[in-house]
């Protein structure tokens, strides 16, 4: 059990809450605000959580305020419920819903208006796609765990030129996306958790490349569901065993460069039109060929 916070307001909800059985690998996304109190959470775990699907034995979570708070101490208590809680020095306790929270992250990028305002609008959508994708410890879907059978979403030809058929439309495309993009997600996680690491990838001048956003700030409200890489980038030339001299485009990237940490600006001499990067053993697959990330 985990929150995804400080998201734009859209429909009056800024956060989400994120639950994930570690057996049936099911997910539920449900849409709080911020400032709930231990009572909200009871109530909506209630709501979404026991009405459907009972009492857990355990729950793991973060040390957030309302995780340790007396009333959800209290609470699990009398239900006999056994709170695991993550420490400071292995927050990764709760690792399964970390992935998953990544995983929606990284879908609602994928939707979301510019300005973010109607993210609420797709968690739907995304609780029924996770669940209806194989998942990478079970090799099958949480739904197919729990109901023997996937929640097929078959593909009709639309012909009407209605509301209804563009948002059945829009419903199905959706739907063949991001479980698409959620079955690749999954399986790039379970690599990444490979302690064995191949050495760097040698590039050449000319090689196109992507830029990691992550010491980027970006003009968009949250960081959150934003674009993870820029580019692609030829590459200049070669500095160092880890660095590349990269080439930007003025015409289409110039409200990104000047976004750079000063102290950035200073270290590696970056100017308007190109880049001084340390490698990332990141890499993404386009179709047949490979495009690494850095």
């Amino acid at each position: 059990m985990d929150f995804i916070t400080q998201l734009p307001l859209s429909n009056s909800f800024d956060s989400i809450l994120v639950i994930v059985d570690r057996f049936l690998k099911m997910a539920v996304f449900i849409q709080p605000i911020s400032s709930i109190s231990s009572l909200d959470l009871a109530h909506l775990f209630i709501k979404n959580i026991f009405s459907k699907h009972g009492l857990p034995s355990s729950i793991v979570s973060d040390r957030g305020s309302l995780f340790v708070s007396s009333f959800w101490t209290n609470l699990c208590q009398q239900l006999r419920i056994s709170r695991d809680l993550s420490t400071a020095y292995h927050p990764e306790t709760d690792g399964q819903t970390e992935r998953v929270n990544q995983i929606l992250e990284q879908y609602l990028w994928m939707y979301v208006s510019y300005h973010q305002y109607d993210w609420n609008t797709w968690l739907p959508l995304a609780e029924f796609s996770y669940n209806n994708s194989d998942h990478s410890s079970t090799k099958q879907s949480p739904f197919f765990t729990v109901y023997g059978r996937d929640r097929h979403f078959d593909s009709v030809h639309i012909t009407q030129d209605t509301p209804a058929g563009k948002l059945s439309t829009k419903i199905q495309s959706v739907q063949q996306d991001v479980k698409r993009e959620l079955e690749a997600a999954i399986n790039r996680f379970k690599r990444y958790a490979d302690k064995s690491r191949a050495s760097p990838p040698v590039f050449n001048p000319g090689d196109m490349v992507w830029l990691s956003s992550k010491n980027i700030k970006s003009t968009r409200p949250t960081k959150k569901l934003s674009e993870r890489w820029l580019g692609p980038f030829p590459i200049l030339k070669k500095v160092s065993s880890h660095a590349y001299h990269l080439n930007g485009n003025p015409s289409t990237q110039s409200s990104i460069f000047p976004f750079w940490n000063q102290s950035r600006h200073q270290q590696s001499q970056i100017g308007i039109k190109s880049l001084l990067l340390q490698l990332s053993l990141k890499k993404k697959r386009n179709g047949k060929s490979l495009k690494y990330w850095i």
